[in-house]
Parts: structure tokens; sequence; C-alpha cells
């Protein structure tokens, strides 16, 4: 199979995790059975497991101590930021906050790979962006389902999100030559060990202290698709389009997230189809493709 496909699936298939993802870690902080610090050290804590045990059975690979360091700054950057923000802040924000907030990925990602990476801005990548941009701002306004029980976001809330989107577009934008040089388990084993070192302190209190017995079993199904998709496989995937595209191609792909979440509002008879949704969706792979085509860093 052609590279730049694999990259390509690999990316719209972690982003479509991460687009169920989002209902499901709303309805578990609706739930509040489970604290989002807890949710945070049981993703941290349980996926470093998970990628120790698959280095087991992998070929062993050589890293040296100054890539393990920038391993353990990718995991604060890439893991601990941009989980322990986003399960904060969406407690905080209502729906169409956290998605419209959420769609400035793509312009961090951008800038970040300027500056680090040296990748140019053109002017048809620009455009690509701004193209799925305009896609996803005129779904998210055109959908009834962004309309839930939270009808007003708090400022911390907001800077929490802004603070997700910050931090995940950096990781993008700057750690891509981690995953060309390492394979994707031995690059996750580290970046999950140090982002546990920091998540235990953090949520060992809350992983304590959650009354298991009071946790439904609906929350208990979300909660182990946010472990194992969301987590161990969604991260699995992210990083073999990393090394295969460019980060702000990589980090359009957040723009599925919506979409995926209209598919599944229409699908439960929450929201409708209409020409603005086509249109929208239209625009966001037109965006995608642009930017697929743009100049690349030599």
């Amino acid at each position: 199979m052609n590279s730049r496909l694999t990259g390509h699936l690999a990316c719209a298939a972690a982003y479509t995790i991460f687009g169920l993802n989002i209902v499901f870690c709303k309805d578990i902080a609706n739930a509040e059975s489970v604290s989002p610090e807890a949710l945070f050290g049981a993703r941290m804590i349980l996926a470093a497991a998970a990628f120790w045990l698959m280095s087991i059975f992998a070929k062993p690979e050589k890293v040296p101590f100054k890539d393990v360091c920038l391993m353990a700054l990718a995991g604060i950057v890439g893991l601990v930021l941009p989980q322990y923000t986003f399960l904060k802040g969406i407690t905080m924000s209502s729906s169409i906050d956290c998605s419209i907030i959420g769609s400035l990925t793509p312009v961090w990602a951008m800038i970040f790979a300027a500056i680090f990476l040296k990748e140019p801005i053109s002017g048809k990548k620009v455009l690509g962006v701004l193209t799925s941009l305009a896609g996803v701002l005129l779904l998210i306004f055109t959908s009834l389902h962004f309309q839930d029980g939270q009808q007003s976001s708090t400022m911390a809330g907001i800077a929490l999100l802004i603070a997700n989107c910050f931090t995940f577009g950096a990781y993008l934008g700057i750690f891509r030559p981690l995953t060309q040089k390492y394979s994707i388990v031995t690059l996750m084993k580290w970046m999950f060990f140090f982002a546990m070192l920091v998540s235990v302190p953090l949520s060992i209190k809350s992983i304590i202290s959650v009354d298991y017995a009071a946790v439904s079993t609906k929350v208990a199904v979300e909660i182990a698709y946010l472990v194992i998709l969301a987590t161990v496989v969604a991260y699995f995937l992210i990083p073999a389009g990393q090394r295969r595209l460019r980060p702000t191609i990589v980090s359009m792909y957040t723009y599925l997230q919506p979409i995926i979440a209209v598919i599944v509002s229409i699908v439960a008879g929450m929201d409708t189809l209409s020409w603005q949704k086509v249109l929208a969706i239209l625009l966001v792979f037109a965006g995608v493709w642009i930017v697929n085509k743009s100049r690349a860093a030599a």
C-alpha cells in the first residue's frame, strides 16, 4: 500500500475514534461518577502498561539519553497537557465552544511546523486550512446536537480548551522527527512512561476515591472505550500518520471529529442531514486535499 495512503488511513481511523471520544467524555462528565483527574490518570497508567507489554514482543531499539529526554518532553507536550486540559475543560464548556476552539489545532500545527521543522507556510497551505476551517464552522453552526444542557462556558473552561489545541498542535508541529527515527511502540512506551510519572501525583487520590460500585455499566463501557480505543489504539495510529504525512495534514484530521459527532447525531435521530452539512463536509475534505498538494520542506 502507498505510504501516504497508509498515513491518511491511520489519521482517519484515529480521529474517527476521537470523534466518538468527545461524545463519551461529555457523557462521563455529566454522570459525575468519575472525575476528570481519575480518567486522566487511568488513561496514562493503562496505556503505559499496554505499550510496555507490546515492547516485550517488538524488536528492541537503543535510545540515546538525548532522545529519551526528547520523548519525555513529547510525553508532556503531546499527552499530559492535551489530555488533562481536555478532560478538565470539557466539564466547564459547551459542546459548541469545545468544537470551535478545537478547530484551531491545524493553525497551531502549521505555525509550529514552520518554526521548528522549517515547513513553508505557502498560500496553498493557508487556503487549505481556511477552507477546512470554514467547512467545520459551518458544520458546527448548522448542527442541532451541539445545543446540549450546558448553555455557557466558563473562562477557565475556554482557557483549558485553548491550551489543549495549542499543546497538541505544538506536539504535531515539533516532534515529527522522533516518529521517523523510532518505531511506534518504542516512541509510545517512553512517552506514556513519562506521562504516567506526571499523572500519578495528579490523579492517584481521585482514582482511589472513585465509588466504583456507583459507576453504571454504560459509563464503564464508555471509560473502556476511552482507555483502550481513544488512548492505546488512537495513539498507535497517530505516529503512523505523523511519519508519513506533514504535521499540518495530520492535524487537519481533527476536523473529522465534529463530522463523526454529526453522523452519530443523525443516526440517533437527534439531527437531520441538510445540504449545508453536505457542503460543510465537502469543504473540510477539499481543504485537506489542497494542503496535501501544497509545497513541502525540502
